[in-house]
């Protein structure tokens, strides 16, 4: 399972960025996969990976404030790539905490 949510943190990217922003998709898929990481943060924690540790709330670039800032960067176009890159990281981060 934790092979598919690695997966998923490259094709969902690459999947907006193909049918988002189809004439410049390598330069968004590029900005949007750089964007993962934000999970350095994940060093910062002990045990470095729990699989059973929701990410949501618990990082420091994974809390709801962070969520905000990143949210707030898609509305603003110069931020767009990397926030829009940064919300599909913490969504698919928030499935695990399902």
């Amino acid at each position: 399972m934790q092979y598919l949510h690695l997966a998923l943190h490259v094709v969902v990217p690459l999947a907006v960025a193909l049918i988002a922003f189809r004439a410049h998709w390598q330069r968004a898929f590029a900005i949007m996969l750089a964007t993962m990481l934000v999970d350095a943060d994940h060093l910062l924690a002990n045990p470095i990976y729990d699989p059973q540790r929701c990410s949501i709330g618990f990082h420091p670039l994974h809390h709801y404030w962070a969520i905000a800032v990143y949210t707030a960067a898609c509305f603003y176009q110069p931020s767009r790539l990397i926030g829009l890159g940064l919300i599909i990281h913490m969504l698919l981060d928030g499935i695990d905490c399902l």
